[in-house]
């Protein structure tokens, strides 16, 4: 499985060809990243998130987000 993580340290984010065409996913699910980003552009809650998805953990979705604005604010500093 060749997978290029989003997060180095712990794998959080994955991309796999065969996972989804190669849509950034949780890993280990095939959750698309960009799932938990439109439930809170919609205005839903991260809670409303893992139960709709509870293959994705708490401390998964908290860490893809904190390192997708750490990317952000690199990119905007």
């Amino acid at each position: 499985m060749a997978d290029s993580a989003m997060a180095s340290s712990n794998k959080v984010i994955c991309r796999d060809p065969d996972v989804l065409g190669g849509t950034p996913v949780f890993c280990g699910t095939r959750v698309p990243f960009q799932a938990l980003l439109d439930y809170l552009e919609g205005g839903q809650t991260l809670n409303e998130f893992l139960d709709d998805f509870p293959s994705v953990s708490r401390e998964a979705a908290i860490y893809a987000l904190e390192h997708a604005k750490a990317l952000v604010v690199s990119e905007l500093g």
